[in-house]
């Protein structure tokens, strides 16, 4: 395995200690994490979608929970209702999983919808007035203290 430190890349930068976690726990390859497939898709500057492929599922078997900024979407199994169906062959997986997704700070779950057996969730950043950015004033040579 190769390690890749990005502390070069931040030498000039403060605060951005968790982006740099973002960027490394990216490049780790974890096992099992390519099943459901899925997307993460921008529509525009603040709006983000992940898109998970959840073919022979339904809403009852899916379970997504926001904690502590990170969202987690599992599914289960659910129990065979037709208990006299053999399959000669079962190509769609039906497989609990549960996938982790690491927000950041702003970025709120506006909502979830399945249609055609895929699972979307629609993210929002709403970035509050006091994180926006704010011009700084340039006093005429004497700094600016307030009591």
């Amino acid at each position: 395995m190769t390690a890749l430190s990005m502390a070069p890349l931040f030498r000039q930068s403060i605060g951005f200690d968790r982006f740099n976690d973002l960027f490394e726990s990216a490049l780790r390859n974890e096992a099992g994490s390519s099943y459901p497939p899925y997307n993460i898709e921008k529509h525009g500057d603040d709006q983000y979608r992940i898109v998970i492929a959840a073919a022979g599922f339904q809403e009852s078997d899916l379970e997504l929970q926001v904690e502590r900024g990170v969202l987690t979407v599992g599914g289960g199994k659910r129990e065979n209702e037709a208990g006299d169906v053999t399959y000669l062959h079962q190509g769609i997986a039906q497989r609990a999983f549960k996938l982790s997704f690491r927000l950041v700070d702003h970025i709120e779950v506006k909502g979830a919808e399945l249609r055609n057996g895929l699972l979307s969730i629609e993210l929002v950043r709403v970035v509050p007035e006091e994180a926006k950015p704010k011009r700084i004033p340039i006093g005429g040579g004497r700094p600016v203290l307030e009591s």
